[in-house]
């Protein structure tokens, strides 16, 4: 796949960066003092596919800039827009039309396709949030259509031992969390607790997909042998995202949503909440941790 590099901040469009710096007035007690801080970007990422010569918008999401590449391709893939081999290539768009600072938050996905593929089932505005993710996703019976049953996958554990010291390396990878004190993560790892790779960004969902695109770019899908660990909590959307990428275990530092508990269980996944101090609650597929109580 002939995917364009994303450059860095230089030239007359100034590509925006993961990191805004500011001046605040801080107030410690009695003490006032101006000083400098540093805070989480977010900025809109308009998302366009290609095809048989016709251009389409798909979606428009408030993200953390960088792997922008990566999280439209995780996107894309998470809501069964494409597959494996499907991208020919992406690429900030250059269209005369937009603003030279615009065009770092736009990205062209071109496909190896005849067409557009329908995008009707996506069920939603072209409009998402930081917040909110993927709002009115697809149905259950469309994630049956499109995602394997869970006796198709090869089976995986884990130690508890593992599951606990994930946190602490997911926040020691977070560089940009580090400086800002204001993004989400998610972390991938083996079954032994190795760090794969990290990702971050102002939304939970959006470092889910910049995960999985970066997989899915690298043809490295499904991710059927690796842990999942999410900062926050666990929604339907990255569960969603999760099983559309092969993750059989997801964990997260907080608690799961009801729905995430019920799509877990439908589709035989493992959904571990509250990761935190040497504790956690298995909320599905327990069968998947051991904890050498049995």
């Amino acid at each position: 796949m002939d995917t364009a590099a994303e450059p860095g901040a230089t030239g007359a469009a100034r590509r925006p960066g993961p990191v805004t710096r500011i001046r605040v007035t801080q107030v410690t007690g009695g003490s006032v003092r101006d000083r400098r801080d540093d805070l989480a970007t977010e900025e809109p990422l308009e998302i366009r596919l290609t095809a048989g010569g016709e251009s389409r918008t798909v979606a428009i999401t408030m993200r953390t800039p960088g792997a922008d590449f990566e999280l439209a391709a995780g996107f894309l893939h998470g809501e069964g827009i494409v597959r494996p081999g499907d991208i020919a290539a992406i690429g900030y768009c250059t269209d005369e039309d937009l603003k030279p600072e615009e065009r770092y938050n736009t990205v062209t996905v071109r496909l190896r396709l005849p067409a557009l593929p329908d995008i009707r089932a996506l069920e939603r505005h072209f409009l998402t949030s930081s917040a909110c993710g993927v709002c009115g996703a697809a149905s259950l019976d469309a994630l049956h259509d499109r995602c394997a049953p869970p006796a198709a996958r090869p089976p995986v554990e884990v130690g508890a031992e593992v599951l606990y010291g994930l946190p602490d390396l997911l926040r020691k990878a977070q560089g940009v969390f580090g400086r800002t004190g204001g993004l989400h993560a998610a972390g991938l790892f083996t079954a032994g607790g190795a760090p794969v790779g990290v990702r971050e960004d102002v939304g939970r969902h959006n470092a889910v997909d910049k995960l999985v695109g970066w997989a899915l770019l690298g043809d490295r899908l499904p991710l059927d042998r690796h842990v999942l660990l999410v900062s926050g909590r666990a929604s339907y959307e990255i569960m969603q995202k999760a099983m559309a990428a092969g993750v059989q275990i997801v964990c997260a530092v907080s608690a799961p949503s009801s729905l995430a508990v019920d799509l877990a269980r439908e589709f035989g996944m493992t959904l571990v909440g509250f990761l935190r101090e040497e504790r956690f609650n298995i909320y599905a597929g327990a069968e998947r941790v051991r904890t050498g109580n049995g």
